[in-house]
């Protein structure tokens, strides 16, 4: 029998409406996340959680304004708002979500030069979260990813879980997206979709 893991990316505060990074809707991922957990061999979560002085905060950047791109280190970065600063209660998950059935935490986004969308790994892909490791050690075979956001932190967990060779899937009813341009989830989804990830309902499980 395959061995499933479920990925919780980013249900946190600052993510949700009235958040510093408010996703629409955000906050319905997680009743979607209870309704699920116990389905899986393991549940994980990703947790932003950045210096106060990240490089990807638009506050860095003097003349710089959140949404415009710059280059950072030979990557292109989006700049954000303040977000997810480690120690606040924007960084914490989101209450309602059940902790109790999460079995680790994987923090992201601690490198003050570097930015993390992904649970496995920065965006200059250098450093490893140790998530892949823990699935491996484990047995995993299916990955099974939802949270926020679709159009950033989803896609690219759910690309490096496909990568390093998971079976992996997306939840549906569980990802809402930043949209920071329209469109933006719909081209998410086909990037996802076109490398063989799987897009499943939770009456798939």
């Amino acid at each position: 029998m395959k061995r499933k893991a479920l990925i919780l990316v980013d249900i946190q505060n600052d993510f949700i409406p009235g958040g510093a990074l408010a996703v629409e809707k955000g906050d319905e991922v997680v009743a979607v996340a209870n309704s699920i957990m116990e389905k899986f061999d393991i549940v994980v979560a990703s947790q932003d959680y950045h210096p106060k002085n990240h490089l990807s905060f638009a506050s860095q950047h003097e003349g710089k304004n959140i949404g415009d791109v710059i280059d950072l280190k030979g990557l292109p970065q989006n700049l954000w708002p303040d977000h997810c600063i480690e120690n606040t209660k924007g960084s914490e998950f989101v209450k309602g979500l059940d902790v109790s059935k999460i079995n680790e935490v994987f923090q992201k986004g601690m490198d003050r030069e570097i930015d993390s969308y992904s649970a496995f790994f920065d965006n200059g892909r250098k450093k490893a979260t140790g998530l892949s490791t823990y699935l491996g050690k484990r047995m995993i075979d299916e990955v099974y990813v939802m949270g926020l956001a679709t159009d950033y932190c989803v896609k690219f967990t759910a690309l490096d879980s496909l990568h390093l060779g998971f079976n992996t899937k997306v939840i549906k009813e569980g990802i809402r997206a930043v949209e920071l341009e329209a469109g933006d989830s719909e081209k998410a989804i086909k990037d996802m979709e076109n490398p063989g990830i799987e897009m499943v309902s939770i009456d798939d499980l």
